[in-house]
């Protein structure tokens, strides 16, 4: 407990409690604090055994972060876990950390491209970001591709409603909403929502579809991830309890960089329960 108090008014603002109860905490660390050009974010789990008998579990997360990095911090911050066993060794680790990033700052190291990965700006950054960005969905609809039957290519656009966005530690989650009932109209939404910018920018396009079919008195169904573990089966899931159908619900989330645990799937659900409502 002396040691969280410690590091909350050290790091202040960059240290953030993600579940107090079960000791998660993330810690936002920058080469410097005027103009940072490196940044990582360390999540750690404080076991019950920490720190007498077990070492933090931790994650470590940026953009730029490659697997050669991560295993070079990785064996650094495990080797000064066994050089104090039974100590507090967050603040070693977050100063270590530090001491790595100001050294890429430092040297001919190019800055990170954040543009080129799937890790989403803070999005303070605005539109600016998003010009010249590609999307980079476009796996999703080659696959729907295969479902959509040559006729149904030229099927009516449906309406599409935008729910209101929510922001929680600057990640920021919004619903999208259409009423279908065939495939290929899945397909044409999805296509007329990446075609805007900021959407098609999104960390994570989480969708999920059911059509009911009268014919056969069955649903036609199917959820996509995209890079969120389990959060499409789990907006299906709440489509089946809501007993709703011939709907698609797209929730697209812009990553801020602090890891929000399962708070994330907390929001996308709100988001899609709130669109669904409207």
């Amino acid at each position: 407990i002396d040691e969280i108090e410690a590091l909350s008014s050290i790091y202040g603002d960059d240290w953030c409690v993600v579940d107090e109860d079960e000791k998660i905490y993330c810690i936002k660390i920058t080469d410097c604090l005027d103009q940072p050009k490196w940044t990582l974010c360390l999540q750690v789990i404080l076991p019950p055994g920490y720190p007498t008998s077990e070492p933090p579990i931790y994650q470590l997360n940026a953009p730029w972060l490659r697997r050669q990095d991560y295993a070079e911090l990785a064996n650094s911050l495990e080797e000064i876990y066994v050089q104090n066993l039974g100590e507090s060794i967050l603040y070693l680790w977050v100063e270590k950390i530090r001491e790595v990033l100001v050294e890429k700052a430092q040297s001919s190291e190019p800055e990170p491209d954040i543009k080129k990965t799937t890790e989403e700006v803070d999005e303070d950054d605005g539109d600016d970001f998003l010009l010249d960005y590609q999307p980079i969905q476009e796996d999703q609809i080659k696959v729907l591709n295969y479902m959509t039957s040559e006729s149904q290519e030229d099927e009516e656009l449906p309406p599409i409603h935008h729910g209101n966005p929510v922001t929680d530690r600057r990640s920021t989650f919004q619903a999208h909403l259409a009423p279908v009932v065939t495939t290929g109209q899945v397909k044409r939404v999805l296509e007329k929502l990446y075609e805007n910018k900021k959407i098609a920018s999104a960390t994570h396009n989480i969708y999920a579809y059911r059509i009911y079919c009268e014919d056969k008195q069955t649903f036609l169904q199917d959820c996509e991830d995209d890079g969120e573990t389990a959060a499409g089966g789990r907006l299906l899931h709440l489509m089946q309890i809501l007993k709703v159908h011939n709907v698609l619900v797209v929730v697209s989330r812009w990553y801020g960089g602090i890891l929000l645990g399962p708070d994330r799937f907390k929001h996308i659900n709100n988001c899609a329960r709130s669109v669904l409502v409207e």
